[in-house]
Formats: C-alpha cells, sequence, structure tokens
C-alpha cells in the first residue's frame, strides 16, 4: 500500500510514546512536546528534501490546528487553508483534515470540507496508536489525499490557479 519513497519519509518522523488526550492535562503537555518535536522533524526532513509543502501552527491548548498547505502542479503552486480540531479520544481516533474552500469539489470528501481517509488511512493510524501523531497524519494522510485529489481536481477545472 505504501511505496518505499514514504516508508523511508515515515520512519524517519519520530514515533511518540505518550498515549494522552487533551482531557488528560499534565500527561497532555507531554504528548503536545512529542507531537512539535516530530512536525518540526517532518518539516525539517521535508526542507532538506526540497519537498516542503505545509505550515500547521495551533492553539494555546493544542487542541485545535491550522495552517497552510500547498500543491505544486505544472510549476504552479495552489495553495490551501487547512485546519483541524483534536478529537476527545486521541490518540485512539484520528483528527479529522479540513480543507474548507474544497467543499463539495470531490466525492472524497465529507461536509464541512473535511477529506476521507476511511479506506487506508484510519486502519494504519489504528495499528500504530499512539506511536502515530500529527507528522504521520500528514505524511501519509494529508499528502498523499492532496497528490491524487488535486491534480484531478485541476484537470476538471474545479480548482483554478490563483493566477488565472
Amino acid at each position: 500500500m505504501v511505496d518505499e519513497a514514504t516508508r523511508r519519509v515515515v520512519s524517519e518522523i519520530p514515533l511518540l510514546k505518550t498515549g494522552a488526550s487533551p482531557r488528560d492535562k499534565e500527561l497532555w503537555v507531554q504528548r503536545l512536546k512529542e507531537e512539535y518535536q516530530a512536525l518540526i522533524k517532518y518539516v525539517e526532513n521535508n526542507k532538506k528534501a526540497d519537498n516542503d509543502w505545509f505550515r500547521m501552527e495551533s492553539n494555546k491548548e493544542g487542541t485545535r490546528w491550522f495552517g497552510k498547505c500547498w500543491y505544486i502542479h505544472d510549476l504552479l503552486k495552489y495553495e490551501f487553508n487547512v485546519e483541524f480540531d483534536i478529537p476527545v479520544t486521541y490518540p485512539s481516533t484520528a483528527p479529522e483534515i479540513a480543507i474548507p474552500e474544497l467543499d463539495g469539489k470531490t466525492a472524497k470528501m465529507y461536509r464541512g470540507g473535511k477529506i476521507c481517509l476511511t479506506e487506508h488511512f484510519k486502519p494504519l493510524w489504528a495499528r500504530n496508536v499512539p506511536k502515530f501523531g500529527l507528522a504521520h497524519l500528514m505524511a501519509l494522510g494529508l499528502g498523499p489525499w492532496l497528490a491524487v485529489e488535486i491534480p484531478d481536481l485541476i484537470s476538471k477545472g474545479l480548482v483554478e490557479h490563483k493566477n488565472k
């Protein structure tokens, strides 16, 4: 299911140890530290590989995440807002990533612009709780979704470059 290049990228993302949700107060602080460390490492690795494709930040509590992701197609950069909330059952339940401006443009999306990850990503997440975190969500969830869906949406004329 996962190609060798993706395996290599994911193997370089630190695995998380703390199985805590926002309800776990002190343990959540530890989990958030691990999440940030993994995200920073993943972004650093992406930059070294000239594959920088997102920026994320969170609210103070680490329960709401938002930022930008982008996809390069035919040398044009398509940029999208991305957001998600940490479920109360996290890390047992993966967050649902939303790209609101694409809402209703593809069948592989739920109401509110939440991307469909049920078929491929969620079983993988479930097998790796609590070791997978937000960096894994981006690498194995959002990244592959963008790679498949954005070129298709562009070819159908449903997504246009901002300079057109």
